[in-house]
């Protein structure tokens, strides 16, 4: 086993045992122009680790034309969760004299674009854990877009993943449940206004109070029964 191999292993198993499903590891040379952090931020970190946890089923069943309070706060526990073993995952690399950076899960620098350091979607693709969906989400081959994600930068040496081809086939649940008709037949078609404009109001929701929708989420199950 190299030295890549065993790091790349033994974080895995150090954030399986906290609650992360999916781990994977992107080779960042080929996206770093996509990421909005300074050079000096970027210095030196090659590798970018994807991990995700896996939203409950059951929560996602009760959102019908809206986000519920109940999905609300799971989407803010999966967030805490996955900041927690991103801080954990830091600190372990960091012990072994390495450089890590960690990504908020849910921290936007541009409210109108909705973007952030780094886009969690263009890592995870990039790290394999699924393909970008005609829901412009990041779709598992097993959980679909049932998903959320985190990211952590770093200079560990790492094995790393390959992206996976699209997958979606004919599918067109996400297409069919959207209320605004934002997506299409290609991610590329996905009209960022038309969604975010339905997040806005969204967010006026007693309760709810965030930029969060769940309906296509629910819709795009992969092979989850």
């Amino acid at each position: 086993m190299t030295v890549e191999e065993r790091n790349y292993n033994e974080l895995k198993e150090l954030v399986f045992e906290k609650g992360i499903t999916l781990f994977g590891v992107a080779d960042l040379e080929p996206i770093k122009d996509r990421l909005l952090l300074s050079e000096n931020e970027l210095k030196g970190l090659k590798y970018g680790i994807s991990m995700a946890v896996v939203l409950s089923k059951e929560v996602l069943e009760g959102i019908e034309e809206k986000p519920t309070i109940l999905y609300k706060w799971h989407y803010r526990q999966a967030n805490i969760n996955l900041d927690n073993n991103a801080f954990l995952i830091t600190q372990e690399i960091m012990r072994r004299g390495y450089k890590a950076l960690p990504i908020a899960a849910s921290q936007i620098i541009d409210w109108q674009k909705q973007l952030a350091h780094v886009s969690h979607r263009i890592v995870a693709e990039a790290a394999g854990l699924g393909w970008r969906g005609r829901n412009n989400l990041i779709v598992n081959e097993k959980y679909g877009s049932q998903i959320r994600l985190i990211t952590v930068l770093t200079d560990i040496p790492l094995k790393t993943d390959k992206p996976v081809e699209f997958g979606c086939g004919t599918c067109r649940r996400c297409i069919d449940v959207c209320p605004v008709k934002a997506l299409g037949e290609t991610p590329d078609q996905y009209n960022f206004d038309l969604c975010f404009n339905q997040l806005k109001e969204f967010s006026k929701i007693q309760g709810v109070g965030q930029y969060i929708c769940g309906i296509c989420v629910k819709a795009c199950y992969g092979k989850r029964k």
